[in-house]
């Protein structure tokens, strides 16, 4: 509800800050989008590698116009838009918004130049800074402007995701950066099983708690049978035993469909790995292939083949959650300084590696929880269309911005998807 003359003396200090806070995390969130490009070169911002991908230029213009059509259009009656046609060329998937231009093509928009989109973003972070100035935005202004940013964070993980990929398909193989963040190889920590609790579970995000999509809604019961988690992620090394022992020419690891996708493919190893098993393309270039980091850019029919093979299983979404909640959220994350890569884990005291390195994919399909209600209007498609043919996974990766995942957090890809930062980690049921 709009704030007015009325709103009570100790309530208008408390509503200035929160506007102060989102103004801030807004100018944040937008900034560190542009710096992402630092890196590259106008013509690297264009490349659509693939019709999953898209191009880094089109990242920036669409978390662009997802604040001028949700947030200034209705609440700025002021606002006029950068460029009526951007609606057409940057929309991705909200149907009630109107059409688009089909997503396999986007990397044939060399039209608006980089620049011109920069300026859009310039236009619209103006425009948004006023709006957010003042204090009598109403506070649902501020929940959208809280899910766009929450939304540009999850296409900065993209943007990496994307570029990455396209930069591995250039011949020259060239770096998105130069080298800073990878260290030497080190020793893989053993893994051990560590007994969780079973028997009753709520999972889904706290009502009235901090943010959380639609999808993490509502809070429910779920019953756990018996069962144990890896206390780590599975490594490089041991994903090579799996392929030196025929783990690509066994069928019978394989659920039909991942089975199917292998012959298809041509898979024999992991995105990005040579042929050898000796090197791995990553942000910082290629270099050798270090046993005892997570394995990663596996697809769910990989990830459960060498689970099926190793005499294990993946964790159920609710088994995930249920262990990571009383864990810190401290991890891997996207770090400018960092390595935006997995990196080995260092302990085996207990469950490490939960959150950040890899995504880690569960045996759960991405559906509705029980009473689950989509947004009303175009929002209403931001999750809930896509529960069809997908998997879940948890945790975020060495992709993902800081402070962007939680324990309730869903994540969610087609199984055969393994160009995002995709491992796993291996679960197992044990008597009563």
């Amino acid at each position: 509800m709009p704030s007015t003359a009325a709103e009570a003396p100790s309530a208008a200090p408390a509503r200035q800050a929160r506007h102060a806070s989102v103004a801030t995390a807004y100018e944040r969130v937008r900034r560190a989008s542009v710096d992402l490009i630092g890196p590259l070169s106008p013509e690297d911002c264009v490349v659509q590698s693939m019709p999953d991908a898209s191009p880094a230029k089109w990242h920036l213009a669409h978390t662009t116009w997802f604040f001028e059509q949700f947030v200034l259009q209705p609440a700025a009656p002021d606002y006029r838009v950068f460029d009526p046609r951007f609606g057409f060329l940057f929309n991705s998937y909200y149907e009630a918004v109107g059409p688009r231009h089909a997503r396999p093509e986007r990397g044939l928009l060399t039209r608006p130049a980089l620049d011109e989109v920069l300026d859009y973003r310039a236009l619209v972070d103006e425009q948004m800074a006023r709006l957010l100035s003042g204090s009598h935005a109403p506070a649902a202004i501020e929940e959208l402007v809280e899910l766009g940013l929450n939304h540009e964070q999850q296409h900065q993980e993209l943007l990496l995701t994307d570029i990455k990929h396209a930069l591995s398909r250039n011949p020259l193989e060239p770096a998105y950066r130069a080298a800073r963040g990878l260290q030497g190889d080190e020793a893989a920590v053993p893994g051990r099983w560590l007994r969780q609790r079973d028997g009753l579970v709520d999972i889904g995000a706290e009502p009235g708690g901090e943010f959380c999509f639609d999808n993490e809604l509502p809070r429910h019961p779920v019953w756990l049978q018996p069962h144990s988690l890896a206390s780590r992620a599975v490594t490089n090394g041991e994903y090579v035993e799996f392929i030196r022992a025929g783990g690509y020419e066994e069928p019978r690891h394989w659920l039909s469909e991942g089975w199917d996708t292998v012959q298809r493919q041509g898979w024999r190893h992991p995105l990005y790995w040579s042929p050898d098993l000796a090197s791995e393309f990553t942000l910082e270039g290629r270099r050798e292939l270090r046993p005892a980091e997570p394995v990663c850019h596996v697809s769910f029919y990989e990830a459960d083949a060498y689970a099926r093979w190793a005499g294990a299983r993946l964790p159920t979404e609710a088994e995930w959650e249920a262990a990571a909640t009383a864990l810190p959220g401290h991890g891997n994350y996207a770090d400018p300084s960092g390595n935006l890569h997995p990196r080995p884990a260092r302990s085996s005291a207990g469950l490490v590696q939960m959150y950040g390195d890899v995504w880690e994919w569960t045996s759960s399909a991405y559906g509705p929880y029980p009473g689950y209600r989509p947004a009303a209007g175009a929002l209403g498609e931001y999750n809930g269309k896509f529960m069809c043919s997908q998997m879940v996974l948890r945790g975020g990766s060495c992709a993902t911005p800081a402070g962007h995942v939680r324990a309730s957090y869903r994540n969610f890809f087609h199984p055969w998807s393994r160009w995002q930062f995709t491992g796993l980690r291996l679960a197992r049921d044990e008597t009563a």
